[in-house]
Parts: structure tokens; C-alpha cells; sequence
């Protein structure tokens, strides 16, 4: 499996970017080959953190290219600053 992790600060709205995300970005997510799981968190502050698994790192890539432009066209107002992304294989799962 592969993981990648993004983590947003300066988010301006937390509930609202969680709700774009729930209704739209996730279905999205749920195409992209071996997509295995999705989860968005709110660490407070103005951070969320993303972290999606796939089966393999073209699942993985994929999804970093649709996140960029569904950011870009929903949520750019909410998530002013770009992502630190994290990604790479996972090595030890529960």
C-alpha cells in the first residue's frame, strides 16, 4: 500500500471545508484506482490534515494531481496556503 498525508494551515473555515470535502471531493477519491481509504481531520487551530491510502503509488499520485485542482476550483477561499504532502509506502499497518 502507499499513503499519502497533507497537512493545511490556515484553514478559514474548518466546518465548511469539511463539508466540501464530505460532499464533494470524497466521491472523487472513491474513483481513483486502488483507493483503499480516505480521512479528513480537524487538528484545531486552522489545521486539517488529509491522509488517503491507495494499493500503489500510482493510485496515490493520482489523487495528489486531483486534489490541486479540486482545491484550486472549490476551496482555494478555505485553504489559503498550500499543503505540506507527505507520501510514500506504508510499512506497517493495523
Amino acid at each position: 500500500m502507499y499513503a499519502a498525508v497533507r497537512r493545511y494551515e490556515g484553514v478559514t473555515d474548518p466546518a465548511e471545508a469539511g463539508r466540501v470535502v464530505s460532499e464533494g471531493f470524497v466521491p472523487l477519491m472513491r474513483q481513483v484506482s486502488g483507493f483503499v481509504a480516505y480521512y479528513w481531520v480537524d487538528a484545531g487551530d486552522g489545521v486539517m490534515v488529509s491522509t488517503s491510502v491507495f494499493q500503489d503509488q500510482s493510485g496515490a499520485e493520482e489523487s495528489i494531481a486531483r486534489v490541486a485542482d479540486f482545491v484550486a476550483a472549490n476551496l482555494a477561499s478555505l485553504l489559503p496556503n498550500p499543503p505540506q504532502i507527505t507520501a510514500g509506502e506504508v510499512v506497517a499497518s493495523a
